[in-house]
């Protein structure tokens, strides 16, 4: 008699989740659209949750009331001020993209009237494409400027698709701000986790979170004041627009903001401004590269617990895949990616097989395995 009750109550559980997958599939598709948005609502929620649990205790335990005052000082200490710059930047992308074309077909015609070799001669195996080689350099960096600009007037000119995407991570803030406690230990509920890997993966995105924004803020701050000060000082147009790009591009360790000012010492060079060319590959290399070497390690410290290569090939994966936000999305979902290793490596220590690769030790083993 207990078999076919057996089989029906496993049935009834089988079938249980099923629906419960379905239907979630169905919801988090519907609400697609937004899940960006709720992602930063979380993130922001995260660490900005100590001003709001001091406001409670000022308050009187009024949570509703703190988390309003938190998001309305959000709204006036950083959103504002952020949309106001980037406003600058965006205009001075569009001056970017429709001063290129001149100064590319200025380019051609000294490089067809044989003036350009003269001050960057290329190899001879490239001679013959010279023409041809700057052109696509004036099509990428019209593309570039293209890009940022479509992307911040988006922010700055109050599309409707920004303005509800702010309005969704506002209002979902307030509620995470405000009942985000409860939030988290339903969620944490329905995870079949051990409670200690639960808040192993909990304090992971709160310190990857907080080290990225770390990274992101104090590192792109710096890197991007110091090499956009000096882009101004060389006479380079749009300085606020390559310095946004270079702050943006330092969350990439030693590479990122290279990728925009050798460029920039390249033309000035071309332009016959030596000197300037000269000083900026000095200041860009000294100074700016400095953040690099002695802040980054300082300021991000061992937060993040990822090698130089994940934080790149998460950066660039998330830019691409969630846009501007992947600046932020991507090295989080890499902190969980390791993390979730991490514990699926301990909870199966048992069955997996100790590895420890050494080559000169399997050589040495060899070694002596064939002595006679």
């Amino acid at each position: 008699m207990t078999e076919p009750y057996f089989h029906v109550e496993r049935f009834r559980k089988t079938f249980l989740l099923g629906l419960v997958a379905a239907i979630s599939i169905a919801f988090v598709l519907m609400i697609r659209p937004f899940l960006t948005p709720l992602l930063l609502a979380a993130i922001f929620t995260g660490l900005s949750f100590p001003l709001q649990r001091r406001l409670t205790g000022l308050l009187g335990g009024r949570g509703a009331l703190a988390a309003a005052i938190t998001i309305a000082l959000l709204l006036l200490v950083v959103v504002a001020p952020l949309l106001s710059f980037l406003g600058i930047v965006a205009n001075q992308a569009s001056e970017i993209t429709q001063s290129i074309a001149p100064w590319l077909q200025a380019r051609i015609a000294e490089s067809t009237s044989g003036n350009l070799g003269d001050h960057l001669p290329l190899p001879d195996f490239l001679a013959p494409y010279e023409t041809q080689i700057y052109a696509k350099l004036g099509e990428v960096t019209s593309m570039v400027g293209q890009f940022f600009f479509k992307t911040l007037t988006a922010a700055t000119r109050g599309t409707a698709s920004f303005l509800l995407a702010l309005f969704v991570m506002l209002y979902a803030m307030f509620f995470f701000l405000r009942d985000g406690r409860n939030f988290l230990n339903q969620i944490l509920y329905y995870v079949p986790l051990h409670t200690e890997d639960e808040l192993r993966m909990v304090d992971k995105f709160v310190s990857v979170t907080r080290a990225t924004l770390k990274g992101s803020l104090i590192i792109g701050i710096l890197q991007g004041t110091l090499a956009g000060g000096a882009f101004l000082v060389a006479g380079i147009p749009a300085a606020a627009f390559w310095g946004t790009l270079m702050a943006m591009l330092s969350i990439i360790p030693g590479l990122g903001t290279a990728l925009v000012w050798i460029p920039a010492t390249g033309w000035l060079y071309l332009n016959d401004e030596v000197g300037a060319a000269v000083g900026l590959a000095l200041w860009c290399l000294s100074v700016v590269g400095m953040v690099d070497n002695v802040v980054r390690p300082w300021v991000v410290g061992r937060d993040t617990q990822m090698s130089d290569l994940m934080i790149m090939l998460s950066t660039l994966g998330g830019l691409l895949f969630f846009g501007a936000p992947g600046l932020l999305v991507g090295p989080i979902l890499a902190g969980l990616f390791v993390t979730v290793w991490e514990i699926y490596g301990e909870a199966f220590a048992a069955y997996l097989p100790e590895v420890n690769l050494n080559p000169v030790e399997a050589e040495d083993t060899k070694d002596e395995s064939t002595t006679p």
